[in-house]
């Protein structure tokens, strides 16, 4: 290989990259865009839940009752309704996710020891949020509950009401305060890496077959690893830069803890991005066409990154056969180890096998890319 050659590819694209704003806009504002867009819409906490009440009792102790779900994050009580059928219209028109109906004998119930129930009414048209929505209510329910329960022990000096047999003290590691944000983050930077560096070198060699440039580079004397590497150093050098661009937003726009290596984070996104370039390149050799090349670069990394990387579904909630499907997605290996480099600060000890496949795959596309190029017409 000469590097003599190289260079002079690599400057050519390089050249064509600065002086073409929508190239140039793809590689950079773009890939900063979905990071932002992204990050603030794609969320998977539920806050505020919209919540109407139907309180029969309207008592102090109800109040009381009421009082733990208005002074959590989690639920808004936007209203305070008088009949069952105010309650199924708000539910209905879809202003209220939850309702919660309290019985006229509450207060008695509660003053007096026995049990007594809330109706908790959820729309389960989004189950996902009603889920989480109803697990919510049943902690507040809960800690009212057991308040409740010791302030009947502490007035009867435990004679008459045992204590609670169990005591659970749950404790989260690694997103301590849950938030969506942090796990979404860093796998939507591998999302967005394979996404644009594909689509931008499925363009590269597509582009010069429609420019008729191609034969005029067939007849010199640069080799194919030449031309490709050539073709490849400029997108690499942006995509490296969309890296650290991502990793300062990250750190301090969206305040996501990166607790391991940072070395090592950046080593497996070079990886990770020489095999996403390549797969492009790959693409825009196969198709010779930048319409076609960018349409299925697309199709190509978008949904199998987004849907079958585990970056927001969880891979082994899935059938089988997409389990299996899953280990030829790239996207997969990078999402695993950027989530426990920046959540979990660990190394390649234990993330070693992700690491070697992403590795292979990377390898094995630059090698098809190679041996598919050939300096001929037909």
């Amino acid at each position: 290989m000469n590097l003599g050659r190289t260079w002079a590819m690599a400057r050519k694209e390089f050249l064509h990259v600065i002086r073409d704003p929508r190239s140039l806009g793809m590689g950079i504002a773009i890939p900063m865009l979905m990071l932002i867009l992204y990050g603030y819409a794609l969320t998977l906490d539920v806050d505020n839940v919209p919540t109407v009440v139907f309180d029969q009792s309207r008592t102090e102790v109800s109040r009381e009752f009421l009082s733990r779900f208005s002074g959590s994050r989690y639920f808004s009580l936007f209203a305070y309704v008088q009949s069952y059928r105010e309650v199924e219209w708000a539910i209905d028109s879809g202003k209220a996710t939850l309702a919660l109906v309290i019985p006229s004998n509450f207060a008695d119930s509660v003053s007096s020891g026995r049990p007594v129930s809330v109706q908790l009414i959820a729309d389960g048209s989004n189950s996902t949020t009603a889920t989480i929505a109803m697990g919510y209510a049943t902690i507040v329910t809960q800690g009212y509950s057991q308040d409740l329960l010791i302030d009947r022990i502490r007035r009867t000096g435990g004679r008459s009401i045992p204590e609670q047999p169990l005591d659970l003290r749950p404790r989260v590691w690694f997103n301590e305060d849950l938030k969506s944000r942090n796990f979404i983050i860093p796998g939507l930077i591998a999302v967005i890496m394979m996404v644009i560096a594909a689509l931008l070198t499925s363009l590269t060699v597509a582009r010069e077959w429609e420019s008729g440039t191609m034969e005029q580079l067939i007849s010199t004397p640069v080799r194919a690893e030449e031309l490709i590497l050539g073709k490849f150093l400029p997108y690499f050098g942006i995509g490296m830069l969309d890296v650290l661009l991502a990793v300062l937003m990250g750190q301090f726009v969206f305040k996501v803890p990166l607790r391991g290596s940072v070395a090592l984070l950046f080593g497996m996104a070079a990886i990770f991005l020489a095999g996403s370039l390549a797969l492009g390149i790959l693409i825009s050799v196969v198709t010779k066409n930048q319409l076609v090349a960018s349409q299925l670069a697309m199709i190509v990394t978008l949904l199998p990154s987004f849907l079958l990387s585990g970056f927001v579904f969880a891979i082994i909630n899935m059938p089988l056969p997409l389990q299996f499907i899953t280990y030829l997605v790239p996207a997969r290996y990078f999402v695993s180890l950027t989530k426990a480099i920046y959540l979990k600060g660990v190394g390649l000890e234990i993330l070693g096998f992700e690491a070697l496949l992403l590795t292979i795959f990377s390898v094995s596309v630059v090698i098809m890319a190679r041996l598919k190029f050939k300096k001929k017409l037909f």
